[in-house]
């Protein structure tokens, strides 16, 4: 049977056949530490829960409009007023299935064939493989450990080209937990700008801050700023509600449309149950969300006090998000056996096969030195899973 070259092109999700690997050890009776899923391990708060069994009992379970509720987008625009912000009318909202689904249907809308779309790596897994999809070419940029892993004004100009379409920005961000201040932000969108590049600004970590630090939505920026950019966010993160699948999207009324036509003629609409959970989600108190967060804070804390005891290795302090992204080459061409530790794949193999620990190899977010640890699970967890990893890395020589 022939395949589309466009799926002959992308591979499958690391991030997932990482949790399922681990899953599927568990099934075995294997006890494994899964520091490889990114999601809050904390319970959909019950006033959602409850909107959803309310949805339910009224009969809210048949097909609402494509792009969304109205009252779920009206619920959006009043989040970017009050947060954020910025000023977006329920045309320039739509809902979706999900963050990842909002990048995916922007990518079908803008990119084609010939374009080029620049991403500071590391870089989320999803976005050079969506961009691939919809036939345009993902340019990575990488980034410094030093420079906190965020993109410099020189970086973004030495990779702008005539096929430069568009730059894609996440803060904080999927893996290394990395966040831009307002003062970081304006010469990389003022570029953007002058260049014709449109930015797509995933802020899917917003509501997860440490230390303080103020969040900057790059919309925000200037009124020429905001009509050059597509601001994607969901309730996924922030609420712990990564299972109901509602992501959500802003920005100029023309690309959303297109969105919107593209989302009518593949998934229709967002589950109506999950858009009424969404709504209770965003218009309801949001005292779990700071809650949550001043738990990752500590995790934070804790993760990377741990992992800068074990020699050779070096951790950036994340600022948000709820990852590590560790540096573990000084142990690459180290063996077990006669099994050598080629790179970021062989380690996290060995890891779950020798330690029972699940963790994801920095290759598939572009940045092969490194690991990404999700920090998203008790402190406990955590320790025990830090623990077997020293042991497994003591037995290497």
């Amino acid at each position: 049977m022939k395949l589309a070259k466009r799926v002959l092109n992308v591979q499958p999700s690391p991030t997932m056949a990482v949790d399922a690997k681990a899953n599927a050890m568990r099934a075995q009776g294997v006890d494994v530490v899964n520091f490889g899923v990114g999601q809050p391990d904390f319970d959909t708060p019950k006033h959602i829960c409850q909107a959803a069994k309310d949805a339910i009992d009224q009969g809210f379970t048949r097909y609402t409009p494509a792009d969304g509720i109205p009252e779920l987008k009206k619920a959006v625009c009043d989040k970017f007023k009050r947060d954020n912000n910025l000023d977006y009318k329920p045309e320039q909202v739509i809902i979706n299935v999900g963050g990842k689904h909002s990048f995916y249907e922007l990518a079908q809308a803008v990119f084609q064939a010939g374009d080029e779309v620049i991403s500071p790596a590391p870089y989320w897994v999803s976005y050079p493989a969506m961009v691939t999809l919809a036939e345009a070419t993902p340019v990575c940029v990488p980034t410094k450990e030093a420079n906190g892993f965020k993109l410099t004004l020189a970086e973004l100009e030495g990779a702008i080209t005539p096929n430069s379409r568009a730059l894609v920005l996440n803060s904080p961000s999927n893996p290394t937990g990395s966040a831009y201040t307002k003062e970081e932000l304006l010469p990389l969108a003022e570029l953007c700008v002058k260049r014709g590049l449109l930015i797509i600004s995933d802020e899917m970590y917003e509501a997860i801050l440490f230390d303080g630090l103020k969040f900057t939505s790059v919309a925000s920026l200037s009124p020429e700023i905001y009509k050059n950019t597509l601001t994607l966010n969901g309730v996924s993160k922030s609420h712990a509600m990564t299972g109901w699948r509602i992501g959500y999207m802003a920005g100029p009324t023309e690309i959303i449309k297109a969105c919107a036509k593209i989302q009518s003629q593949s998934t229709s609409n967002p589950t109506s149950i999950a858009q009424k959970a969404a709504l209770a989600a965003l218009n309801g108190p949001q005292d779990e969300v700071a809650a949550n967060c001043r738990e990752f804070e500590k995790r934070r804390n804790y993760i990377v006090e741990r992992l800068g005891k074990i020699a050779g290795i070096s951790c950036y302090l994340p600022q948000g998000a709820f990852y590590v992204f560790p540096n573990f080459s000084a142990y690459y061409g180290k063996k077990f056996g006669d099994r050598v530790i080629k790179g970021s794949l062989d380690m996290a193999d060995y890891l779950l096969e020798a330690g029972h620990v699940a963790v994801v190899p920095g290759i598939a977010f572009g940045d092969d030195a490194c690991m990404r640890f999700s920090y998203a699970t008790s402190l406990a967890e955590i320790g025990k899973g830090l623990d077997r990893v020293e042991k497994a890395l003591a037995q290497l020589s």
